[in-house]
């Protein structure tokens, strides 16, 4: 038996294999990281974004329905590939049952269809897109087994996974970050007890073996990772068994080495993170130490390694999403309130202004769901939860 990581709303509970339409949430799955500037580095401060005159939003965006998923699914995950189609990889079907299955949706058609299914089926893994377009799939957790050690690879070219290297100890619910130089960071993720694991490796395509780097200041999952300006990674929050934390770390590839860095302002775990066009990162909402969402954001500047609290969002939400448009705004949908029933609000964050404003509402409430950036600056937002309920239904958000 091993930790079923449970909504964010509810209590840890060990099950295993259970068939209840229930699913179990990959909070350790970074939101969609926005593609930084090599070589450029974070400047302004966290403290001095909100000036005396708010700016003006532009047009408020809405929400359009698009194609369904061919299967109803959450805790998957959902990757751009270099052709602009979105990969949606494995997950927990309305039955509670983890999928192997894979579907890719075409924006040209606005349609999901089937691509090869994986090797292992998995819930809580992490997908990261490498530099030759393959996309690298690792670990997650199975039905009545502990958290997987495997690793597989999707080429897009073939429509294929086919496996690759094994991580140096089982993980799901942990982060992977493709660094700039190619490989991939993989850092913390919970064991089968739903303990923080402190543990990073790096995965490198050319040979396709994980190597181990330093490990994280702390034992975390429920966290998120940033790939910064800079090219070294913020990590932020997460939990460790009943512990939730307010501490972030940075790595940095050129020792190997995880530091301590400034302290969020309140603890926070399931949270989304945005990198602005500036270089700080946004954090937004999650859950604190007392089981509740959290209405509040904060700004990182990694210049000051300090954070500072901005605006609080117009609705307190965790398993949500967050994506920087093309615009400089970012876009927080959806995401899931104390009771576990999904939300239909969503609202742009300006960065000039440091403030959030409503926009469009979405077509489905849902939380922990996919939100991933188009080439044409659309955002598709695929499956996720509503209660007990599993959705398979699709939207697009239109700037």
């Amino acid at each position: 038996m091993f930790m079923r990581l449970a909504s964010a709303a509810a209590v840890l509970a060990i099950v295993a294999g259970c068939g209840t339409g229930t699913a179990t949430p990959n909070l350790g799955a970074p939101t969609t990281t926005p593609t930084t500037t090599s070589g450029s580095t974070a400047t302004g401060s966290a403290a001095a974004t909100t000036p005396a005159a708010s700016a003006i939003l532009p047009t408020i965006g809405r929400f359009k329905a698009t194609g369904a998923m061919a299967v109803p699914r959450t805790y998957d995950t959902a990757t751009l590939l270099s052709d602009g189609r979105v990969l949606v990889v494995g997950g927990q079907d309305p039955n509670g049952a983890t999928l192997a299955t894979a579907e890719v949706f075409d924006p040209k058609t606005g349609t999901f269809a089937a691509t090869g299914s994986m090797k292992t089926a998995r819930w809580g893994h992490a997908a990261t897109l490498l530099k030759d377009g393959r996309v690298l799939i690792t670990g997650g957790g199975n039905e009545g087994t502990a958290p997987l050690d495997s690793s597989e690879i999707y080429d897009p070219a073939t429509g294929k996974f086919s496996p690759s290297g094994k991580m140096s100890m089982t993980r799901v619910n942990h982060v992977a970050t493709l660094l700039q130089d190619g490989r991939v960071l993989i850092a913390g993720g919970a064991d089968d007890s739903g303990n923080g694991i402190d543990s990073a490796e790096l995965f490198d395509s050319a040979t396709g073996k994980f190597t181990a780097t330093g490990s994280m200041t702390a034992g975390r999952w429920g966290h998120t990772a940033t790939l910064l300006q800079d090219g070294r990674v913020l990590i932020v929050g997460g939990k460790d068994g009943p512990d939730v934390f307010a501490s972030a770390e940075i790595y940095d590839p050129t020792t190997g080495k995880f530091t301590a860095t400034g302290s969020m302002e309140a603890p926070r775990w399931g949270q989304a993170t945005a990198l602005l066009a500036s270089g700080l990162v946004l954090v937004t909402g999650g859950e604190d130490d007392t089981g509740a969402p959290v209405q509040t954001a904060e700004l990182f500047d990694a210049a000051a390694a300090t954070f500072a609290g901005t605006d609080s969002m117009t609705t307190a939400r965790v398993g949500h999403g967050a994506t920087t448009l093309a615009s400089g705004l970012v876009l927080i949908a959806g995401g899931v309130d104390s009771n576990g029933a999904g939300l239909t609000t969503a609202e742009l964050f300006d960065p000039t202004a440091g403030t959030f404003t409503a926009t469009g509402s979405l077509a489905s409430a849902r939380g922990h769901h996919t939100q991933t950036l188009l080439a044409d600056g659309e955002v598709l937002i695929a499956g996720g939860t509503d209660s007990d309920q599993i959705l398979g239904q699709a939207e697009l958000y239109q700037p």
